[in-house]
């Protein structure tokens, strides 16, 4: 059977296929049976090389999703009677169907707006001293999205700003990493730089939007966190029984470099098409591009003659607002194609 690939395809960075990488690893863990439910080789080599990656012996976890992780790492980090500050526009509060307060028996979260996607000390501070009573639930964890949902990155400086305030205030610090391979890449950070140097307890790595075609890694840094995690995952249908397949291309990542590169040509493809949107008359950004989301305005009628032609979008960050994501795979000449239908309408 054969099909024909659309070519137009910049709404997520998981429309995306698999990477080589991954991909042969996969097959390799296929060529030879083993052992189920995690106790199998590949699970344990990409445990460990995580561990020699981030420097550091934290406990890793393999989920399907990125909302299973988020969820399942928040419930490890606070009870059902406490709360979860984090930005407005988060992925958790605005796209995951309210799994974090039903996975955590109703923790639940506190929202703060903040330029550029991101959260200030000055917004969590504002949120946990607002009550003290016991009818308030009690703030315990902050969740910063690595990217955030607006392309835009936290500094290493921003990260320990903010978890000195959580130390003022006995909080634990999550990250939503969904895209944290492109925050590494366009940081020029080490993974160790911007997660426990700075203070996070615990990390939700997304390798879908990356290349595999599943699977997210959850790393504590704070290993009293992840006690009883394995439970977790189990009751909440995240234990695969075949792992390897999870697991090994994650491997095939992080053995190859190809975690980074993939991010690094994601990250470019997108300065490219920044670059080039702004050129163009009538365009204008609507947040930095600094990783591999590019967020612009466009006419409404640039939109909808856009969307006639072929090409997928998100338009939801409100009118004339359109994000286009980048990813391992995307072409220069993809990104040309959409500039010159770009141009085209807009001089029509």
């Amino acid at each position: 059977m054969t099909s024909e690939c659309s070519p137009r395809f910049l709404a997520s960075d998981n429309t995306s296929g698999i990477c080589p990488e991954a991909m042969e690893y996969l097959l390799e863990a296929n060529r030879c049976d083993d052992l189920a439910y995690g106790n199998d080789l590949w699970t344990a080599r990409a445990a460990d090389r995580f561990r020699e990656m981030f420097d550091y012996d934290c406990d890793v976890f393999f989920v399907f999703n990125g909302t299973a992780a988020n969820s399942l790492a928040l419930s490890a980090m606070g009870r059902s009677y406490h709360s979860v500050i984090c930005h407005e526009l988060a992925h958790i509060e605005t796209d995951e169907c309210g799994g974090p307060e039903f996975f955590s028996n109703g923790a639940k979260l506190l929202t703060s707006p903040g330029a550029n996607g991101k959260l200030t000390p000055e917004g969590i501070e504002a949120l946990v001293t607002k009550r003290s009573d016991i009818h308030y639930p009690k703030p315990k964890v902050v969740s910063l999205t690595q990217a955030t949902e607006v392309g835009t990155l936290y500094s290493r400086e921003e990260l320990m700003a903010i978890r000195a305030i959580a130390d003022k205030h006995d909080l634990r610090l999550h990250m939503d990493g969904a895209r944290f391979a492109n925050a590494c890449a366009s940081l020029n950070a080490t993974p160790a730089e911007i997660t426990w140097q700075v203070g996070v307890d615990a990390l939700c790595f997304s390798g879908t939007k990356n290349g595999l075609a599943f699977g997210e890694a959850i790393l504590f840094f704070n290993r009293e966190l992840a006690e009883d995690f394995s439970y977790r995952c189990k009751q909440a249908g995240q234990l695969a029984s075949k792992m390897r397949f999870v697991s090994a291309p994650w491997l095939g990542l992080l053995e190859s470099g190809a975690w980074l590169t993939n991010a690094q040509h994601a990250n470019e493809m997108a300065r490219y098409l920044s670059e080039g949107l702004q050129a163009l008359p009538g365009v204008s950004l609507m947040f930095p591009t600094q990783a591999n989301s590019v967020f612009v305005e466009l006419p409404p009628h640039a939109i909808e003659a856009l969307k006639a032609k072929g090409w997928t979008f998100y338009t939801f960050i409100g009118a004339g607002g359109a994000r286009f994501v980048c990813a391992w795979n995307t072409t220069v000449e993809l990104l040309d194609g959409l500039l010159a239908d770009i141009r085209a309408v807009l001089e029509r």
